[in-house]
């Protein structure tokens, strides 16, 4: 009896080590891991002019524990923006990424696409983007990479199909800049933001908040037959990390559930 109660107790340590494996590795401050720092596995690949799922050239891969943009495959940019978006949808949260960028931008990008990529927050899913659109309506925290040639802040935000409030103003431009220094080279940054449904947003660089604003919200240039009237609060929504034609790097993608208890 003794002995199989043993191989009972053992047999369920096994299973729950084997379902352990299955879920996002978490850490003991509840940091979870969005990139096992292994596969692409957990992410679904959009790319302007492709159906969901293909990888064209191969431009998001996985080598040395770090998640690659990559254009080693390309001869020439044709507006193949990518878009590598995360399974699970998220509302209240703390999201944290490494970057850096690296190499010469592919021939034929954009001259906007120099050293610049982004982390899509509130992003619509990636079933719902058309074939030849060419990024989700979301929320971005904007990463540059600086060019040696004066200011270039990173962490700023831009609204593809959306729009904000900051001073209890509502922000319908593209682009508005942050207050963080320029990080010039292929340096390593580390950008959070956190994330409370449709109230409050703030980006982190290095530890320093340089960038806060509140009730993101559907607006602006949509994509035809988007479903969400203009106004629409934002609550929730993917979160993706782009490909806009310079070699980017990604070694850290955590996120902290910051979900109210119900």
């Amino acid at each position: 009896m003794k002995t199989n109660a043993f191989l009972f107790l053992t047999l369920l340590v096994l299973m729950a080590n084997s379902c352990n494996n299955q879920r996002p590795s978490k850490t003991d401050e509840g940091w979870i891991a969005l990139f096992n720092g292994k596969d692409l596995n957990d992410w679904k690949i959009k790319i302007t002019g492709h159906p969901l799922g293909e990888n064209y050239k191969n431009t998001f891969r996985v080598e040395d524990g770090i998640l690659k943009v990559s254009y080693a495959e390309y001869d020439t940019f044709r507006g193949e923006f990518g878009h590598i978006f995360y399974k699970t949808p998220f509302s209240h949260y703390k999201l944290r990424v490494e970057y850096r960028f690296t190499g010469e931008q592919v021939p034929g990008g954009p001259s906007w696409g120099l050293r610049n990529s982004g982390a899509m927050l509130h992003s619509q899913s990636p079933e719902s983007m058309l074939l030849d659109q060419d990024f989700p309506v979301s929320i971005e925290c904007q990463l540059l990479g600086g060019l040696g040639a004066g200011p270039r802040p990173t962490a700023n935000v831009c609204t593809p199909g959306t729009n904000i409030v900051i001073n209890n103003q509502l922000i319908t431009q593209h682009c508005t800049e942050s207050s963080s220094k320029t990080f010039d080279g292929d340096q390593w940054v580390t950008v959070e933001v956190v994330v409370l449904g449709d109230s409050i947003l703030h980006h982190i660089v290095n530890g320093d908040t340089v960038l806060t604003y509140s009730k993101p919200q559907i607006g602006g240039d949509l994509p035809e037959g988007f479903p969400l009237p203009e106004g629409t609060p934002l609550k929730e929504g993917y979160i993706s990390l782009q490909a806009e034609s310079h070699p980017c790097e990604f070694r850290k993608v955590e996120l902290l559930n910051l979900e109210p208890e119900k």
